[in-house]
């Protein structure tokens, strides 16, 4: 269902779901954000193929051999981490661990989706413990499940309707206003003429 290049693990809350548990455990590459790495060394002994991307102000010093400093403060360490993907060719990108502890962390890490989509050619996919986010532009369909919950947050649509949603989209000014919808089929379909982000529950 949910296909990646590589995953970045955010240092928000460790995910505990089968579903990202299996993007992390079968990850052909992995690169966590700065302490993010120190997570991940307590639940997993190979770490010879995982780099640790930040600034380093989180990094414990057993592992600092694994890290890639960047220094510069324009950017999070989600973005570096991003941009170190894109140097490594991939990306189509699994972000785990994004969510949880600071909820302003967390709004800002699912707007970045957006921004990694629009501005740096990233097919992002931001995977939580409930469901994920994927980012869309024009006409998209999506696999689902009758009674899926889906919620839409547009992001520049002037013109964004929906097929085989409980109720119809529109173009959405506010972040609550797409929320809370369901799927009544397999698939449902978005027509727009900008970008969305869509979030669907597991099963």
């Amino acid at each position: 269902m949910i296909k990646c290049e590589v995953v970045i693990l955010a240092n928000g809350d460790f995910p505990t779901h089968a579903v990202p548990l299996s993007l992390l455990e079968n990850a052909r590459h992995i690169v966590a954000c700065d302490g993010a790495i120190a997570s991940l060394a307590a639940r997993n002994d190979h770490l010879q193929d995982i780099v640790a991307v930040g600034d380093g102000d989180s990094v414990p010093e057993s592992l600092r051999d694994r890290l890639i400093q960047i220094d510069e403060q324009d950017d999070n360490d989600l973005t570096k981490a991003t941009r170190y993907c894109l140097q490594q060719g991939w990306h189509k990108i699994a972000y785990l661990g994004a969510t949880g502890k600071r909820e302003d962390h967390t709004l800002g890490n699912v707007a970045l989706m957006a921004r990694y989509f629009l501005e740096m050619g990233v097919e992002p996919m931001l995977v939580t413990d409930y469901g994920w986010f994927v980012v869309a532009q024009g006409d998209t369909d999506f696999e689902s499940f009758p009674g899926q919950q889906v919620s839409i947050f547009n992001v520049n649509c002037e013109r964004l309707v929906s097929e085989g949603l409980k109720w119809e989209a529109y173009p959405f000014c506010q972040f609550w206003q797409g929320t809370l919808n369901e799927a009544l089929s397999t698939v449902f379909s978005l027509h727009a003429d900008g970008c969305y982000l869509v979030y669907r529950t597991f099963s």
